[in-house]
């Protein structure tokens, strides 16, 4: 079959052009950013990428379109499409008809670490002999790809509630049908498409509804009211409950041994397991740990060798990755697209380096922040670093000057990403850590940084 896919540079719709490729299928693709690293990584799987999208790319016709979420009606290929009435479908129903059928999906949602729990969870089948398949928004570490295609019985997913197409307007997850699935928190984003936070709590129960009763089951911190909700509203499942705070105890028990949370207890029942000793921080990961754990149990991984597996899990790229470490200055990659997930990268990285100096430089990107839902947090957000630099969104209404005037922290605004880096190169000291946080490229300010450090101790 010849498969056409709109917006294949994304990392999910890139990841299924090459499961689609590795299932046998001809596979070609338009997009409106073609360059590295998804252009180079479908070119190596033989996937013929085309610039833009234009009508001709259509033609010959392909036997299906698959359309990717950042679609909309207007677009020159999709106008094409429809007026040829050519067959077409989403990516994830795609997925799921042909990749996920027969699988026992282990699905991991939330607002917060969805592509760090699924690659973990990935890994953990992985190191006791699972050999699952996985479509991840991010690069694990332990892998170096985001997608496989594998014959084993278990598939990782990384389960978005962003909409599925501009003709279906359901979350992403819906077509999944897990087994297993992790809800590892929830709070209000993508509004954009959501109204509220009810709006996507519905969403939520609907994938709640397509867990199996007999052999499924619902792994949900003990702590989350959103969550809770989501649950009372009907649930048909066997449910474990996971937790990080004493207060709220929950089956599976996580207590920190230091401050960076990089080492810690499990408990499950009252019961402790076993300790936890890695290169993550946070009680953000310590969570994530529990989840994984509670997951890979359902499918008969023990808890200890889970913990073994743990115990060597290499990270995901751009999840406080640390990218450089120049005349004593080290600088981080990190994914930050909420408020929340700002508070806990920095709040773990403060854990880790104790009294260092921390300098957080943030682009609010995602459409949620553009569109200012989550003004009032952002300033709170950052109380773990020692100065902040935002940069004010493009094609936002509303000003950056609400933010600094409300900061506890020294903050300030930047227009200019050259001049950030030559301010950077002067006031940077030896010892001193750079987070960089934003959802997209950030103007490559990294690589940027980078090059001024290493020509300022030439």
């Amino acid at each position: 079959m010849h498969i056409h896919i709109l917006g294949i540079c994304g990392t999910f719709m890139g990841g299924l052009a090459i499961m689609a490729r590795e299932l046998g299928h001809t596979v070609t693709g338009s997009d409106a950013n073609v360059y590295p690293p998804m252009s180079t990584q479908l070119l190596d799987h033989g996937i013929e990428l085309m610039e833009g999208y234009e009508a001709d790319h259509l033609k010959p016709e392909p036997d299906l379109v698959v359309v990717g979420n950042a679609m909309s009606r207007g677009n020159p290929a999709v106008e094409y499409m429809l007026d040829q009435g050519l067959r077409y479908c989403s990516g994830p129903q795609w997925l799921s008809e042909h990749a996920l059928q027969g699988k026992w999906v282990l699905a991991c949602s939330g607002t917060h670490g969805k592509t760090t729990t699924s690659s973990m969870l990935a890994w953990v089948l992985e190191d006791n002999g699972y050999n699952p398949g996985f479509l991840i928004g991010g690069v694990p570490g332990d892998f170096g790809i985001s997608a496989r295609i594998t014959d084993s019985s278990f598939f990782v997913i990384e389960a978005d509630e962003y909409d599925s197409a501009f003709f279906d307007k359901r979350s992403k997850f819906i077509h999944y049908r897990p087994r297993t699935l992790v809800m590892n928190n929830l709070e209000f984003d993508h509004a954009d498409i959501f109204d509220d936070i009810t709006d996507i709590q519905k969403q939520f129960h609907h994938v709640v509804r397509t867990v199996p009763s007999g052999n499924g089951r619902i792994i949900h911190p003990a702590h989350d009211a959103n969550i809770s909700k989501v649950i009372e509203m009907g649930c048909w499942s066997e449910t474990e409950t996971v937790s990080t705070h004493q207060e709220h105890p929950g089956l599976w028990q996580a207590k920190r041994s230091n401050n960076a949370a990089s080492h810690f207890d499990v408990s499950f029942d009252g019961a402790k397991l076993g300790e936890i000793e890695w290169a993550h921080t946070g009680h953000h990961n310590m969570h994530n740990a529990l989840v994984v754990m509670a997951a890979a149990r359902h499918v008969g991984v023990e808890p200890k060798a889970a913990m073994e597996s743990l115990s060597k899990f290499q990270g995901v790229k751009r999840r406080l990755e640390l990218i450089a470490e120049v005349d004593g200055v080290s600088i981080y990659d990190d994914f930050a697209h909420h408020p929340t997930a700002i508070e806990t990268t920095l709040e773990g990285l403060r854990g880790k380096v104790g009294s260092g100096r921390i300098v957080a430089i943030i682009e609010p990107r995602s459409n949620t922040m553009r569109m200012g839902v989550h003004l009032k947090r952002l300033a709170p957000a950052t109380v773990f670093a020692d100065e902040v630099v935002w940069f004010q969104p493009s094609g936002s209404n509303w000003r950056m000057d609400e933010v600094i005037s409300a900061s506890v922290v020294p903050a300030r605004i930047a227009s200019s990403l050259e001049k950030l880096v030559i301010e950077l190169k002067s006031s940077l000291k030896s010892g001193d850590h750079v987070v960089i946080m934003s959802n997209g490229g950030f103007g490559g300010v990294h690589q940027m940084l980078t090059q001024a450090l290493k020509d300022r101790s030439a």
